[in-house]
């Protein structure tokens, strides 16, 4: 399997950036000599074992973690001074519903402190919750909500300031297959209508191929790129058709 490491051309910006970073914590390195380029409108998976720096990575992307070295620009501006935050949204694991706001109150969350006014919120919001399917439990509690619809509330509310950027760690990984199945659906459908850049960490092979344009195999001790992987295979993709049955089998044995 070949490592594909620069699959856009040359006139194509990308829109995240990192040149040789590093990371340790306690002395003792976690991240060595990370080097990647995502591109407008790709969805890249960062794929390895547990303890190959995949989340603190995706929290360097994000700006939540300094680097202890290299270069990192956000459409095409030093991390340092990226300003434009509210352009990259943010899934976690957990959904991190507050209990006592209702789902309206917790979507609207990501949007306080902005100049927006009540009524453009609220619009927002709205939007955001249609185009998750969920408006219709707009006025019900996070403990009234089946764990699908949770997952679907946290992606409306990462969604509502209308990112270019999405960063997703493992945000599914605690739903049972069916339901995990239908929101890889619906973030496909989201992120072609959006033309949103994506970046997801999984542990799931099966995952990162049915979601990815490209995978980037991490391994650790420390977490360094092992390969970068291109994915060509039509959407949508099932786990049981020949080709991406192939896919999942031969990448299996790189991770």
């Amino acid at each position: 399997m070949s490592a594909l490491l620069n699959e856009q051309p040359a006139a194509v910006s990308p829109v995240i950036a990192l040149r040789g970073v590093n990371k340790s914590f306690d002395g003792q390195r976690v991240l060595q000599d990370i080097s990647l380029e995502v591109y407008p409108g790709e969805i890249v998976a960062l794929l390895g074992a547990s303890g190959g720096g995949k989340s603190t990575l995706l929290n360097i992307i994000s700006g939540l973690l300094p680097a202890d070295g290299g270069e990192i620009t956000l459409q095409g501006e030093a991390i340092a001074r990226f300003s434009q935050w509210r352009q990259v949204g943010y899934l976690f694991q957990e959904d991190r519903l507050l209990p006592w706001r209702t789902v309206r109150q917790n979507v609207n969350l990501a949007l306080e402190n902005t100049p927006l006014s009540r009524g453009e919120r609220q619009q927002r919001v709205q939007e955001a919750l249609r185009l998750v399917g969920m408006e219709q439990v707009a006025g019900k509690w996070p403990h009234q909500l089946s764990g699908g619809m949770r997952s679907r509330i946290a992606l409306a509310r990462s969604l509502v300031a209308g990112p270019q950027i999405l960063l997703m760690d493992e945000p599914f990984s605690r739903l049972d297959p069916q339901t995990r199945s239908a929101m890889h659906a619906e973030l496909l459908r989201i992120c072609q209508l959006k033309n949103m850049t994506v970046v997801i960490v999984t542990h799931d092979v099966e995952e990162a191929v049915i979601l990815a344009d490209r995978i980037v195999i991490l391994q650790p001790n420390p977490g360094r790129i092992k390969q970068s992987v291109a994915l060509s295979l039509p959407r949508p993709r099932q786990p049981t058709g020949r080709d991406v049955a192939e896919k999942i089998r031969l990448l299996r044995m790189e991770v």
